[in-house]
């Protein structure tokens, strides 16, 4: 296996550390040099790259979590698919496996498990509403953040389910623990084999414990298809009977007795979580190992070995294949006579059963039945009652007019029905004193629901689509603020959300084959709009800009325009300064040469007097060598690269000093020392040395005999300064003394 680590992959992405090795990828953790970010690269190893299944695999994966955009599921930003190298480029989480967690936890209490749950539903419905099934949910393949979110992982065998999403070679794909009785057999799949998944996930949290176990595959499969969990509650019997029922519905072996969507799934979580005694009305109730391929031979022909057989009386062997005539006719003689027999046994013991379930306490579990609660004042009447101290209670309040403070108004359950050990009785009270409601407009939701709940109110919330203010601020409530409502009743927080339900992130599609930018935008609702063909390096027929960018908002039916590749190399132009020679202003004659072809464009007469000249060149595709001459002679040259927009400069060179000595600049001498001479001859020896920029200032002096005379210089000429070289267009001061009368 490569290790990439310490590497740079197409320039962009510098590999720092492995942080994930799978069955056919190695995830790295890696910075991106463009966009400034820590990112996942997931590498197809390299002796799977020539394996066609393989390489669909993991082209699939980015192919359908590209389109999904969901702050549950990992995100990718970039995608390679190259003869040599395979990536994808997704954000990078800090984080552990749920199932790292579970083995580190144990049991998760039902509460966390609520919470984790939740979310991995929340990316699947996303997921399913996309059209696309994951067919590998299992903790493994779910990250857990520390703040507590969730992100859900590697869609590798997720397909369309629009699509006929049978297993590969009719063969069952995931983790055996955790697939659907369908994927097991090799059948059609589709979301509810998702939501299969999780009940396990949710058995293995809530039991700490797997289901189904074997030291083989296979035998894990047939039992997915042929046997029944055991109860949750037989293993930790802290769990509640709502979650029990959740769990033990989601992984029904039938799809159509199963939850039929995540939403629906979620619905039942939500009433669980309202009141976590309810009893749902179903008719019945009674990754150390990587995704496997099954044959699904090997199950429909493998022998079915029961835990425990019930012992039987052996068969006596016939020598013969019959029975005699005489022995039928005694036989068929005494079948009406036992059949009358059994059905008045029958008939005994329902009359005996029912007398002792109606009439005495042989049945009778350890269960009390409820009192009668209702229109009893909960204050004066319930609490501290001697005859209701064995009672746990949970209130809600509740206001209705027509009843007095504290009357209970409901109860759950009801009067007569059993009540099981620890179970809590819901009490609905009736509140008529009036709160006023606190203005908490523009703060966070968790700060307004903290200050809500304070005053004594019930708070839930309600995401609106508004981005005019923050994301997560309270926009308004109802009732609304300084309103009176009844202690104990709903305050609905409604809170900004700059994300519309009803829009579609627009996915990211430069980069593809136009076809395939199709399909993505087609599988969320959204169109091609204008095509533009564009010049570009990149492969013809390659999207390579897109309008609206990846990201932004649209909804189903809007257009996204996108510019297509020609594979033509585009015409770039750059704009060239170079620096004239120095020649006492005369004139000369520039030319520019771009790979030894005049540039006539820019040919043109210049004065030689140290200025500047600009002109543009234009190439397109590769790199050339751009030369400037005057009067024949070279003053610069460079490397021209027209690939790249803007145009690479580079190995910019020009004239060598001789060049610069006797035509650039003028002749280079050295300053003669000026000074104790007067201003005229200072300024008559300088000048016959070359030097003409000489400008003087003047110093009072009180010595007459420095008056009018060179008192010093600038550049000073000292000690070695007197061999030192000086192009003549050097500015020389001389500062020349004067009287102080002037």
């Amino acid at each position: 296996m490569v290790n990439y680590v310490g590497k740079r992959i197409d320039d962009r992405y510098e590999i720092e550390e492995i942080i994930g090795v799978g069955g056919m990828a190695v995830v790295y953790k890696a910075y991106d040099n463009i966009d400034d970010r820590t990112v996942a690269v997931k590498i197809l190893k390299e002796e799977y790259i020539a394996n066609e299944e393989f390489r669909r695999r993991f082209k699939n994966e980015s192919k359908y979590i590209a389109v999904l955009s969901h702050p549950n599921i990992v995100k990718v930003y970039d995608v390679s698919f190259g003869d040599r190298l395979q990536y994808i480029v997704m954000e990078h989480i800090e984080g552990i496996t749920l199932k790292e967690y579970i083995e580190q936890q144990g049991i998760i209490q039902p509460k966390e498990a609520i919470h984790f749950t939740t979310q991995i539903l929340r990316a699947l419905q996303h997921a399913h509403d996309k059209g696309i099934v994951h067919r590998d949910v299992k903790p493994q393949n779910i990250i857990l953040l520390q703040n507590g979110s969730i992100k859900v992982t590697d869609f590798g065998i997720a397909s369309f389910s629009r699509s006929d999403t049978r297993t590969m070679s009719d063969s069952a794909i995931g983790s055996v623990h955790y697939i659907s009785p369908e994927q097991a057999r090799g059948d059609f799949t589709d979301a509810k084999a998702d939501l299969y998944s999780v009940g396990v996930v949710m058995y293995e949290m809530l039991t700490g414990t797997l289901p189904f176990q074997s030291d083989s595959a296979v035998s894990v499969a047939l039992m997915q298809l042929q046997n029944e969990p055991v109860n949750p509650s037989e293993i930790n019997k802290n769990i509640p009977l709502g979650l029990e029922q959740i769990t033990i519905h989601a992984m029904q072996k039938d799809p159509k007795a199963r939850y039929q969507s995540a939403a629906q799934m979620l619905l039942d979580i939500d009433e669980f979580k309202k009141n976590p005694s309810i009893k749902f009305d179903y008719s019945y109730f009674v990754d150390n190992e990587p995704t496997k391929f099954i044959d699904r031979s090997a199950i429909n022909n493998a022998k079915v070995v029961s835990v425990k057989e019930p012992e039987h009386e052996p068969v006596q062997d016939y020598e013969d294949d019959y029975i005699d005539d005489e022995q039928a006719e005694n036989n068929s003689k005494l079948i009406p006579i036992l059949t009358g027999a059994v059905i008045g046994l029958v008939a005994v013991l329902v009359l005996i059963f029912g007398y002792l379930l109606l009439f005495t306490d042989t049945f009778a579990s350890s269960s009390t039945k409820v009192p009668d609660f209702l229109d009893l004042n909960y204050e004066s009447q319930i609490i501290g009652k001697k005859k209701y101290e064995d009672y746990k209670f949970e209130v809600e309040y509740e206001y209705n007019p027509e009843y007095d403070y504290g009357v209970v108004l409901r109860q759950s359950p009801e009067e007569g029905e059993k009540l099981k050990e620890g179970q809590s009785i819901l009490l609905t009270v009736n509140s008529n004193k009036t709160v006023i409601i606190t203005d908490v407009y523009g703060q966070s939701y968790i700060a307004a629901k903290q200050t809500l709940e304070a005053a004594g109110f019930v708070v839930t919330e309600e995401f609106v689509f508004d981005t005019s203010v923050d994301e997560g601020s309270v926009i308004s409530t109802s009732p609304e603020r300084g309103d009176e409502a009844p202690a104990g009743s709903t305050v609905v927080i409604k809170i900004s959300t700059h994300t519309d339900e009803n829009a579609v992130e627009v996915p990211k599609i430069v980069g593809y084959s136009q076809d395939i930018a199709e399909e993505l935008l087609i599988s969320v609702g959204l169109v091609i709009g204008e095509v533009t063909p564009k010049d570009s390096t990149q492969p013809a027929g390659t999207v390579i800009e897109q309008v609206p960018e990846e990201g932004e908002p649209l909804y189903a039916g809007d257009k996204v325009d996108i510019a297509v590749s020609t594979g033509n190399a585009p015409t770039v132009a750059v704009n060239m300064t170079v620096r004239l020679p120095y020649k006492n202003g005369d004139a000369g004659e520039l030319k520019v040469y771009l790979n030894n072809a005049a540039v006539s464009d820019a040919t043109a007469e210049v004065l030689l007097n140290g200025s500047t000249y600009s002109f543009t060149v234009s190439g397109s595709g590769k790199e050339d060598t751009l030369i400037v001459k005057i009067n024949g002679s070279d003053i610069y040259s460079c490397k021209l690269n027209f690939t790249t927009d803007p145009v690479a400069v580079s190995n910019e060179k020009t004239i060598d000093d001789a060049y610069y000595e006797s035509f650039y600049y003028g002749k280079t001498t050295t300053i003669p020392d000026v000074t104790g001479m007067t201003r005229a001859e200072a300024t008559a020896k300088l000048n016959a040395k070359g030097f003409y920029n000489v400008t003087v200032e003047t110093q009072t002096t009180l010595d007459p005999s420095k008056v009018g005379v060179v008192m010093s210089q600038r550049p000073s000429i000292s000690g070695l300064d007197v061999f030192k070289q000086y192009s003549t267009d050097t500015a020389i001061v001389l500062v020349v003394g004067k009287g102080v009368l002037g």
